[in-house]
């Protein structure tokens, strides 16, 4: 399959220009995923064949026009009381606009504003664009809009403070007000197995905290809290925990707490609304479900816009001496795709997040600079606790100031980060930090999240600068596997981009499938479980997601199936397959139309689950409606979610819900009913460029009991917004913006 645009010069002025082909539906069904991508290749060519960045405004506006600079001071946010601080390098001179569009969309808040000094010089950096190639650039720490206390205390030596327990009474036990029994732990972290998060303002406070948990659930669901003591009057200070596994030291103040034994817990399954509550996991809080045997229609009661994510990278990476890339035949370094270079090289060192264990942590050290980054996508989930947002083509840049842009380090086709702080939570942007593991040298430059073959790195080290590569485009929400790991089908695509023309010509070449964890310290880590498990002249199963059909043994469990969708032209076909076998191409059976089979459904097929034409899907069991709901965006960049729901003629049930079928599988149901008309769930209005929206996901279980999912009310919806302006810029070349959606 391929794809051949021109671009309007290097900026192309956004991808506004893609709705002018919604009349031809078969080019778009076929290759939607392919107009994302344009600016990006274009861009990231030409900086790697001239060494340079794109330092000036391409649309000739001579900068950002009247700018103020100030710091702003954020205060006592009025409904949740939690507290933070927002710097803001620069904004226009309407201080009220700008807290308006920026901070919070409700109640006033208070603002303090003092002048700043933005006088900061340009950062130096090489032009060897080798991912381990160190140059030292000085430059002041910098970011837009925010830098919250986590951030802080990264570029400053961590205190005690008179609130800490530690180090004094590590190891002896602690009594809480309940009376529950805990041992303390000092200066330990126990990454994921995260409970939603919670602002106090002391270390009993947050113990009480989990003692809550624990009396709210019957059972002991919070098995440790762990304080920091240097957050305390900023947002998220204490982190509960429904495992304690991997516990790690780390060079940071933690004040923490594992549970010893609890008061006998009063056992009830029925709140006072009259739903019911299932057995807790470890995959997360235990859903609740509506009462009766019907289904409930699903309605939008609310929904609030968070603003642009911002990111946080660390600051260490792993200092590690990897053997030299290799270097390929003449003969493979031809222009056009070669399947070889991803199904006979294993993969190559020097791509994808690496893990902190006894190897690594001996080799980190301190970033020298705070890279910027510029980059699209944005799906994910929750694993383990952690909620990931995972992205496609993502530039690396030096330090990027309000008055300078960054210079141009390196280019990945993936990258990932976690949501640090929950900030969601309480309606503001969200927090996204990018982990130790997936720098790849003291500047910035990265690693990538999927990894790539020896024989993709090194086609692509040979190739740079001539506008060729391969790139790993992980286009949809994870697919839960277990309560450690999930899924992606990801598309392996073969980048051209004539260096004269700037005509890209992108080529599906098959897809991969990864194995995502949490990975802990070091970032969540992508195995490449089957280099390459579909074909390109196949339906792209799974790169549109899937959904996981949990068996009696309940969420996380090991039984149950798998089931993945095909996205072709009219709507989208259906593949199933038991968790054990998803690596496996013959153990998957195929919806023909009227019964399951293990022939595999061609690009031509017309057995739709669901008939529409998808751009991004999410499918998912909705324990307050008791049926399914899909939510999507269409291939028409009308920049707007629709959702619809299974109109089963009685109340759907899991097999592990009591009033269950133990022996069902209870997303077969989206075979055996009709869905519902197609309703408006949220219009994301246009990007700053005014190009349409696009990758809009739903991240499944961050509201913890109250997400949708859990039986909860809050759906978090993300998606990308281009800017139309220069990805070396504070405000990047596209935006990652985040909004709370509310059902009845």
């Amino acid at each position: 399959m391929k794809l051949s645009l021109p671009y309007h010069g290097l900026t192309l002025v956004g991808l506004a220009f893609f709705a002018t082909l919604s009349t031809t539906q078969a080019l778009l069904q076929n290759d939607h995923r392919l107009r994302h991508k344009q600016l990006h290749h274009a861009r990231s060519a030409a900086l790697a064949s001239s060494g340079s960045s794109l330092t000036s405004d391409p649309y000739g506006n001579g900068g950002t026009g009247a700018i103020s600079k100030v710091a702003v001071d954020v205060f006592t946010h009025p409904t949740t009381k939690a507290v933070s601080t927002i710097v803001a390098r620069s904004f226009p001179d309407d201080t009220e606009a700008f807290k308006n569009k920026y901070l919070y969309q409700g109640p006033k808040i208070t603002l303090k504003v003092r002048a700043v000094d933005n006088s900061v010089p340009k950062p130096s950096t090489s032009e060897d664009h080798h991912h381990h190639h160190k140059t030292c650039c000085e430059a002041p720490y910098s970011k837009l809009f925010a830098r919250n206390a986590r951030t802080e205390a990264t570029i400053r030596k961590r205190q005690a403070t008179s609130d800490s327990i530690c180090p004094a009474t590590n190891g002896t036990t602690y009594t809480s007000a309940a009376g529950v029994q805990y041992q303390t732990i000092c200066n330990i972290n126990i990454p994921g197995q995260d409970l939603p998060f919670q602002t106090v303002a002391t270390f009993a406070d947050c113990v009480s905290a989990c003692d809550t948990i624990n009396s709210n659930a019957g059972e002991d669901n919070c098995l440790a809290a762990i304080f920091t003591p240097n957050r305390v009057n900023d947002a998220n200070d204490c982190y509960l925990k429904y495992a304690t596994d991997n516990a790690t030291p780390v060079d940071a103040l933690l004040d923490g707490a594992i549970l010893i034994s609890s008061p006998s817990a009063v056992q009830s399954s029925v709140s006072n609304s009259g739903s019911t509550t299932g057995s807790s996991t470890g995959y997360g809080p235990a859903p609740s479900y509506a009462s009766g045997n019907s289904v409930i229609v699903p309605e939008v009661a609310y929904s609030q816009l968070h603003g642009p994510t911002q990111n946080y990278p660390t600051n260490q990476y792993v200092d590690i001496t990897l053997p030299p890339d290799l270097t390929l035949m003449t003969s493979l370094l031809t222009v056009g795709p070669e399947v070889d270079l991803s199904i006979d090289y294993s993969i190559s060192p020097d791509t994808g997040v690496l893990p902190l264990n006894s190897t690594t942590i001996p080799l980190l050290a301190d970033l020298t600079d705070t890279p910027h980054l510029s980059r699209d996508g944005g799906k994910g989930g929750l694993i383990d606790g952690a909620n990931l947002f995972i992205f496609c083509d993502t530039g690396s840049y030096s330090t990027t100031t309000d008055n300078t842009n960054g210079n141009f380090l390196a280019f990945v086709s993936s990258s990932v980060a976690t949501d640090t702080g929950m900030y969601a939570l309480y309606g503001n942007p969200i927090h996204l930090e990018d982990g130790i593991g997936e720098w790849s040298d003291n500047v910035g430059r990265m690693r990538g999240f999927s990894p790539l073959t020896a024989g993709e790195q090194g086609y692509n080290l040979a190739m740079q600068g001539q506008g060729q590569r391969y790139a790993i485009w992980p286009e949809s929400s994870i697919i839960p596997l277990d309560g450690q790991s999930a899924i992606l089908f990801a598309p392996i695509v073969y980048d051209n981009v004539d260096m004269t023309t700037h005509v890209a010509t992108f080529t599906y070449t098959g897809a991969t499938l990864l194995t995502v964890t949490a990975g802990g310290g070091g970032g969540p880590i992508a195995e490449r479980t089957v280099d390459r498990i579909w074909e390109d002249d196949e339906v792209e199963w799974g790169c549109v997601g899937g959904i996981r059909s949990w068996g009696p043994s309940g969420i996380g469990g090991s039984d149950g199936m798998v089931y993945i969708f095909g996205n072709v032209r009219g709507g989208l076909l259906l593949a199933k397959t038991p968790p054990s076998g998803v690596a496996d191409r013959n153990s998957y059976q195929y919806w023909t139309g009227n019964s399951w089979s293990h022939g595999m459904q061609a690009p031509t097929s017309t057995a739709y689950f669901i008939p529409g034409s998808f751009m991004d899907v999410d499918v998912f069991y909705s324990p307050r409606h008791l049926t399914f709901i899909i939510v999507y965006m269409t291939i028409y960049a009308d920049s707007t979610f629709y959702y619809r729901y299974l109109q089963a003629d009685q109340a759907i049930l899991p097999p592990y819900a009591a009033g269950g079928n133990p022996s069902e599988d209870y997303v077969a149901n989206i075979l055996q009913y009709n869905w519902s008309e197609e309703y408006t769930l949220y219009k994301t209005g246009t990007g700053l460029s005014g190009a349409y929206t696009y990758a809009g996901g739903v991240h499944q279980g961050y509201f913890g009991a109250d997400d949708i999912v859990n039986g909860g009310s809050k759906m978090l919806l993300s998606w990308t917004a281009p800017t139309g302006l220069d990805p070396a810029s504070e405000t990047s070349e596209y935006q990652i913006i985040t909004a709370e959606i509310d059902w009845v």
